[in-house]
């Protein structure tokens, strides 16, 4: 490896995020923002132990800018470490702790860089930098609310004695909207499991960031920065200073595939804010009962839409968390029979994959039927695009009820008391009501004000975040 000397070096920031498109994505274009916009040079580390075909297609297709390194970590063996019944975050934690083994000889071959920043579950890393003596900022994936309650957690976990779901009031996070139970993230829902225990082992080190990049703005999010800021819970802890830089999406792709070409070809052809898009994540799966309830659904309510289709599985809801972008699958095996012909024309159905990006952007789409995940939000905020909210695992849930109640750019659909499923009938109304109805028409203004709002905050020299960006900067470009 070729050193530069320091006086004539840019400022060097190694760059390192979890498996999971959740993940990968948003700390891959702060990588770029870091190299274009200010002049950085990046490091990023992949962890490659069972890296998604989605995963790498991003990384290695992709046009990166010069100065930005993509540097493979070694794979580890974790086949004695996890089996077929490990759950998704046990699963990935233990992936990064394997992977790290190897972090202390990569950073000091790189030259002891100015500054590493990682994601939630790669705190593993914080114990190495000490030792080396480079300060470590985690970029936090989801939303400033989540940021705030994940800060209240080890709190919350040494007051309560009980699981959390069996609290008789909602959790009264300091300074911010109050969650209820229903809504908690699953890997909080069972104190006694794995999945609780990692969770809280990362958050609960968040203390020891130089700083916390919040991936929002805000406009977004006034009331829960507010309180990170400000109220006195969050200052004895102590939170780390918090940096707004959002809203970083991944921008849609230069070259696009034959299928992504057909898709937007499809797209041209309809009016405008007439298409709603149906898109569960990279990792998102729903049952096979579900799944048909959706197609009814849609057909019933006699709209535009472009349905990302995916084979659906009875036994987790984030199916393809791991394996996103590798499998090929048929819709018409798994879809009500003669729904493909009963739509055509109407519908568009797209098996795994699309670019959602350029999709959201079309003038033609007018809604999108998300599983919340926060990329999602974001990218469907920016582009000024309302939201039927159907959330699935994860803080999810949390985030549906967010885009609802506090922001007022999503409608949830009611799911039938007692059962776990949305009927036909359910979905054939909010569809409709988001598609052609006033509270439609009063949640697209709102995703339109918010989508301006990012744009300035974004803005070279004079938005919030960019400013934001920028003080940290400086102070990396002070210490190179």
């Amino acid at each position: 490896m070729v050193v530069v000397e320091p006086e004539t070096s840019k400022p060097h920031v190694v760059v390192l995020p979890s498996p999971g498109m959740g993940h990968f994505i948003p700390l891959l274009e702060f990588a770029k923002r870091l190299v274009v916009h200010h002049d950085i040079h990046v490091s990023f580390l992949q962890i490659t132990t069972e890296a998604s075909a989605a995963q790498n297609q991003l990384l290695h297709s992709s046009t990166l800018p010069p100065g930005l390194d993509v540097i493979d970590l070694a794979p580890a063996n974790i086949s004695a470490l996890v089996s077929e019944e490990t759950l998704v975050l046990t699963r990935l934690c233990i992936i990064v702790r394997e992977s790290l083994r190897s972090l202390k000889s990569v950073l000091i071959e790189l030259g002891k860089p100015q500054a590493l920043v990682i994601d939630l579950f790669s705190t593993q890393a914080f114990e190495i930098c000490r030792e080396l003596s480079i300060p470590t900022y985690t970029f936090f994936t989801a939303s400033i609310s989540f940021l705030a309650f994940s800060l209240y957690l080890p709190t919350l976990d040494r007051e309560v004695d009980c699981e959390f779901v069996d609290l008789p009031e909602p959790i009264q996070v300091p300074g911010c909207t109050p969650i209820r139970t229903e809504d908690l993230l699953d890997q909080v829902r069972n104190r006694k499991i794995d999945e609780y225990k990692w969770f809280l082992l990362h958050i609960s080190r968040l203390p020891m960031a130089a700083g916390i990049f919040l991936n929002s703005w805000e406009d977004l999010e006034p009331t829960s920065l507010k309180a990170i800021k400000d109220h006195i819970f969050y200052r004895q802890i102590p939170t780390p200073p918090v940096h707004p830089i959002g809203p970083l999406i991944k921008q849609a792709e230069a070259s696009v595939t034959e299928t992504d070409a057909k898709c937007l070809a499809w797209l041209d052809k309809q009016s405008s804010d007439s298409v709603l898009l149906i898109s569960l994540g990279s990792g998102g799966t729903l049952t096979a009962a579900q799944l048909t309830e959706l197609a009814w659904g849609l057909e019933l309510s006699q709209q535009r839409f472009i349905l990302v289709a995916r084979k659906p599985s009875d036994a987790s809801a984030s199916g393809t968390f791991f394996n996103v972008g590798g499998d090929i699958n048929d819709p018409t095996e798994y879809l009500p029979e003669g729904f493909l012909e009963r739509t055509e024309g109407v519908g568009l159905v797209v098996p795994s994959w699309v670019p959602q990006v350029a999709v959201l952007r079309h003038p033609s789409t007018g809604a999108f039927l998300s599983h919340c995940g926060w990329n999602s939000i974001l990218e469907s905020i920016t582009h000024g695009v309302p939201m039927i909210a159907w959330p699935l695992y994860a803080e999810q849930r949390m985030n549906a009820t967010m885009l609802v109640e506090d922001v007022g750019v999503a409608i949830k659909p009611v799911a039938v008391p007692g059962k776990e499923i949305v009927e036909r009938e359910e979905i054939e109304r909010v569809v409709r009501m988001v598609m052609e109805g006033e509270e439609g028409k009063a949640m697209r203004r709102k995703a339109r004000e918010l989508k301006d709002s990012a744009v300035e905050a974004l803005r070279d020299t004079t938005g919030l975040s960019y400013e934001s960006l920028s003080r940290v900067i400086k102070e990396w470009k002070l210490e190179a």
